[in-house]
């Protein structure tokens, strides 16, 4: 492939990255037990969206700044940590989510900020914009003329397998925890956990640093 040393090995790779359990996983499964299929899928599609923004910054060298500069990097991971928190704070304490039937298709509103919620969670994660500019360059010709179109070929591919991984967990997380949800008292404290885990996600976010 033009511009692009083993592609094939770079797609295995690819795939067991994907298959290893990440912040990206925790926060889809977090999402689709709490509130089912639906909001699972717009999650996994709200990471992949993220992941694309991310192949854009690192091919046209944006995250090499995040990279270089203490100050950016600050900014974005603490941005990003609010915002987890923020979401797990909302699913805690939002007691209109407890009459949630898992059959029932969000409405549009809803269906925007989960996905708004998800491609934020993503693109504030400083951590992804540094796996991007250290990943996908060994997979790129050295001599190429440039390697706009290589990295951008490489984000995508990477992208689409870890969002189809995605969407396989919100299907089967969604429906193993199906008749638990039915259960009000039980659907009661799944929210509540699962609030509590996108906040500990939050706080593990905060604590990173550039290494």
């Amino acid at each position: 492939m033009i511009g692009i040393n083993h592609y094939e090995t770079f797609l295995f790779a690819g795939i067991l990255l994907n298959l290893t359990p990440g912040n990206d996983t925790i926060y889809i499964l977090s999402r689709s037990i709490a509130h089912g299929r639906n909001a699972g899928i717009l999650s996994a599609l709200g990471i992949g969206s993220g992941s694309i923004v991310h192949t854009m910054f690192a091919a046209f060298g944006l995250s090499i700044i995040i990279s270089k500069s203490i100050l950016v990097f600050s900014i974005i991971k603490y941005l990003g940590a609010i915002y987890l928190v923020y979401i797990g704070i909302k699913m805690i304490f939002d007691k209109s989510r407890l009459q949630f039937k898992a059959d029932t298709k969000p409405a549009q509103k809803k269906s925007i900020r989960i996905y708004r919620d998800a491609t934020l969670t993503n693109i504030l994660n400083p951590k992804v914009a540094m796996f991007f500019i250290a990943f996908l360059p060994q997979f790129i010709e050295p001599t190429y003329k440039s390697s706009i179109l290589p990295f951008i070929t490489l984000g995508l591919t990477f992208t689409f397998t870890g969002t189809l991984w995605c969407i396989v967990l919100a299907l089967f997380s969604s429906q193993i925890f199906l008749r638990l949800r039915k259960n009000q008292k039980l659907s009661f404290y799944l929210n509540k956990t699962c609030g509590a885990i996108l906040i500990g996600l939050g706080i593990k976010l905060a604590l990173i640093d550039r290494k």
